[in-house]
């Protein structure tokens, strides 16, 4: 199989790529500035601008499937005005190209991955979201709901289009991970804020091999969460870490020491509890459903 990754120079593209790699399948990345891009051995550059599509159309006829997975890091504070625009344009900009080579190739490729976020759903209580839950309100959601629309139209060409609201990634040394176990590696840990809010996670393995599954079985179409069975309140979340980590677990970090980082500070401070209910129903199975077991696994 021919795989096109627009953002596949990331944390999750990288190791899908990797991944692809190791079962023969050819993958093109398609990257902005390719001299200074890290791309795992085997896999072929495409430049790009992120806004164009004429200069790789050649590429993109060639592929079976394409993975969209661009846009700039939400994990950068702060949130201005200006990065807030970079946020959605880096998004929205990069489907809309997709969108148009899939338009204009005559050979179009059989299924578009499209990414977001469980981020999507906005702030929600202690209730279980499935994709069945309607969109949020705050910047998040907005986001996600910008960023799923700008190759919606793909649904239209006869395409396959599936959209991944994917939770937090946890990975060894890659993604949000390092930074959140900072405190506790540095003997601090405890919950945030209140602890009560929303962790959805997911293993980096699990999040690969889903995106996978949703490549190959031709059943799949519209919105999955990619977010392991059993979301935690953040309190909990907390303490499987330190118990991985062998460090204690009694040092509670108070909102307003995020509250610094204005609007942002709501990737901390609040969450839902997002659950896989149609990757289940499909048939998937996660090698890690227990947030300790993918600590240890980690750490």
């Amino acid at each position: 199989m021919n795989v096109l990754i627009a953002g596949g120079t990331g944390f999750i593209g990288s190791a899908l790529t990797k991944s692809l790699l190791a079962d023969k399948h050819r993958v093109f990345i398609l990257t902005r500035n390719p001299q200074a891009a890290l791309i795992p051995f085997g896999a072929q550059i495409v430049e790009w601008d992120g806004i164009g599509c004429e200069s790789w159309l050649d590429v993109f006829s060639k592929a079976d499937a394409v993975v969209n997975l661009a846009g700039a890091t939400i994990g950068m504070p702060f949130w201005t005005a200006k990065r807030k625009q970079i946020l959605v344009d880096s998004r929205v900009n990069a489907g809309i190209a997709i969108s148009r080579a899939f338009e204009k190739a005559l050979q179009k490729p059989d299924v578009l991955i499209q990414a977001s976020g469980v981020g999507y759903y906005g702030v929600h209580g202690p209730e279980p979201v499935s994709e069945d839950a309607p969109a949020g309100k705050d910047f998040l959601a907005s986001l996600a709901i910008n960023w799923e629309a700008s190759t919606k139209i793909v649904d239209s060409l006869g395409v396959r289009r599936v959209i991944i609201r994917t939770a937090i990634v946890l990975g060894q040394n890659q993604g949000i991970l390092p930074l959140m176990a900072m405190p506790v590696r540095m003997f601090a840990g405890g919950p945030v804020g209140n602890g009560q809010q929303g962790v959805s996670w997911i293993h980096i393995d699990d999040e690969v091999r889903a995106i996978r599954f949703l490549l190959e079985d031709e059943r799949t179409r519209g919105a999955y969460n990619l977010s392991a069975p059993n979301p935690l309140s953040n309190a909990d979340f907390m303490r499987y870490m330190a118990k991985a980590l062998r460090r204690p677990y009694w040092l509670r970090t108070p909102a307003f020491a995020f509250k610094m980082l204005g609007e942002m500070s709501t990737l901390f401070l609040e969450g839902q509890f997002a659950i896989p209910q149609r990757l289940v129903n499909q048939g998937f199975s996660f090698d890690f459903e227990s947030a300790l077991d993918a600590f240890k696994d980690l750490f």
